[in-house]
């Protein structure tokens, strides 16, 4: 038996462990972080997946919310290599009869594409993004802090009124399709918000997909949907160079297999190979919710109603994911959808409504709806000169079989939906890589059965709801251990706030007033689950 030591214990070496481990590390802490995989970055990786030139990023691709998120500005991973590169165009919602809705970052640019579906909906995107401009701080400062934002939401009233907050949090329980309708006429504009929500896994009759896909609209409006020069190993490695530079340490290749808990305190963790790692201070856990408490954790340690919150959490749906190495750009009828780095294929609003239906119904939907991204088009340094390294994922229900053919004949059907807007695209795979959720899983633990936002953005499973109705923050009811995953507020995406808000716990939990600190959560833990 191995023993090792440190202040805090990370597990998991994902981007939200990997800023937990940095913010601490600032702090002078000794952090040790346990990634149960060969290589740092969870779903943030790149790799030569089909041939030699061509980088694909293994899951996730583009990052709007780290563009803008304080956490990661406040990194300097500049200073570690990233750089930010965009394509000439963010969003091209492609419609089945090949009209497209453009997001630029060029305001004139999308406000005169919506303008095309409705001559008002330019004026009327001008007018949202004005108001984005106008809450802009004070809602990422919101966003992206313990739950309650108790200072972001006094800057708030004090910039924008009781009665503009009441209306904003209407909007945000408020289905896309709905709130859409009130604000534009044209198909194009509503498309790009209820397009957009769909990266939350969200459809436009779910209530809250309307402040998703408003929020991913005029952050793409404002600074696009950036990819790292190189491919998403660059925040990965970025992150990792900044954390060994303060003297954090990253063991891969080791596989936690519980928490250590004795009196109702993380004291380490246990590795699959009988190691021990004590915990001086804290043990952060950038894993799933379910992962930590029923796997980690266990019944023994945990409230009973605690437990029965977290055997009713909701994943998010499964994924299937196609890279492909092709020989030229994407061939589009329409030249709209050639600059665009992010696309979404190929239903109207209707369509979108019936595929999210078959979602909900456990149906493998006939006509997947595709988000698909084109990286050579974002990041010339992505594959050859003249070629083209793209992917498109499209969400399928849990809990089917998708083996060998079943996979294969679903693959055709997605790449039939980009064949139909842009003839010969077929002829120009040079190879292709397929991830059905399984294969996903398989690559990242975390992605269980191919769930990208590590369980449901819906309203129900949000703020103080996420993951299970409590206080929206990274406390658990194990004293020095944090949740740090996307399963934690804010929820999905790279941008840092679950690890974030986890690094803050465990400061404030050995403070000053940490003794209080902990009295306090603990009688809320007590009032919430007894």
């Amino acid at each position: 038996m191995t023993e090792d030591s440190a202040d805090a214990v990370v597990v998991g070496a994902g981007p939200n462990g990997l800023v937990a481990a940095n913010l601490l590390a600032d702090q002078g802490w000794d952090v040790l972080v346990l990634e149960a995989t060969d290589h740092p970055g969870g779903a943030v990786r790149t790799a030569e997946l089909i041939e030699a030139g061509f980088r694909n990023d293994v899951c996730s691709s583009f990052y709007p919310l780290a563009a803008v998120s304080p956490i990661i500005a406040g990194l300097g991973l500049d200073r570690y290599g990233l750089r930010w590169r965009h394509a000439p165009d963010v969003v091209a919602h492609v419609l089945p009869d090949d009209r497209c809705a453009v997001l630029s970052r060029d305001l004139d640019r999308t406000a005169t594409s919506v303008a095309t579906f409705s001559p008002a909906d330019g004026d009327a995107w001008r007018a949202e993004f004005d108001f984005w401009c106008g809450i802009r701080d004070d809602l990422i400062d919101a966003l992206f802090t313990p739950f309650p934002p108790v200072r972001a939401g006094a800057k708030w009233l004090r910039h924008q009124g009781i009665a503009e907050l009441l209306r904003f949090l209407r909007m945000t329980l408020m289905p896309a399709r709905a709130h859409t309708n009130e604000r534009f006429a044209g198909e194009g504009a509503k498309l790009l918000f209820a397009g957009n929500a769909f990266h939350a896994d969200l459809g436009p009759g779910h209530a809250g997909s309307a402040v998703f896909g408003w929020l991913m609209g005029m952050v793409g409006q404002e600074v696009g949907f950036p990819v790292p020069e190189g491919g998403a190993s660059a925040i990965t490695d970025a992150l990792v160079q900044r954390l060994t530079d303060r003297g954090g340490r990253i063991a891969c290749g080791r596989e936690v297999a519980r928490v250590v808990v004795a009196d109702g305190r993380a004291l380490g963790v246990a590795d699959t190979e009988g190691g021990l790692v004590r915990a001086r201070r804290a043990v952060l856990a950038a894993v799933p919710a379910p992962t930590l408490y029923l796997n980690l954790v266990g019944a023994d340690h945990l409230p009973r109603r605690f437990l029965q919150d977290v055997q009713r959490f909701h994943w998010d749906d499964a994924t299937v994911k196609v890279d492909w190495a092709l020989s030229g750009p994407i061939p589009w009828r329409n030249p709209d959808a050639a600059g665009a780095g992010t696309l979404h294929l190929d239903h109207d609003l209707a369509g979108l409504g019936r595929y999210s239906a078959e979602l909900g119904g456990g149906t493998v939907p006939d006509r997947p709806f595709l988000i698909a991204g084109q990286m050579t088009t974002s990041d010339p340094s992505r594959s050859p000169a003249g070629t083209e390294s793209a992917w498109a994922y499209t969400h399928v229900p849990r809990g089917h079989d998708w083996s060998g053919d079943k996979l294969r004949h679903f693959t055709d059907r997605v790449e039939a939906v980009i064949e139909r807007h842009a003839p010969g695209f077929t002829t120009r795979i040079r190879g292709r890589s397929i991830y059905g959720p399984h294969d996903l899983e398989e690559h990242n633990h975390n992605l269980v059965e191919g769930a990208i936002n590590a369980g449901s953005a819906a309203a129900h499973q949000q703020l103080v709801f996420r993951p299970v109705p409590s206080l929206g923050r990274a406390d658990t009811p194990v004293d020095r251990l944090y949740l740090a995953g996307a399963s934690a507020h804010p929820g999905g995406a790279v941008h840092g706030g679950p690890g974030a808000n986890a690094a803050r716990a465990a400061l404030a939990r050995n403070g000053l007033g940490g003794g209080l600190y902990h009295k306090a959560i603990d009688q809320a833990h007590r009032l919430l689950y007894r």
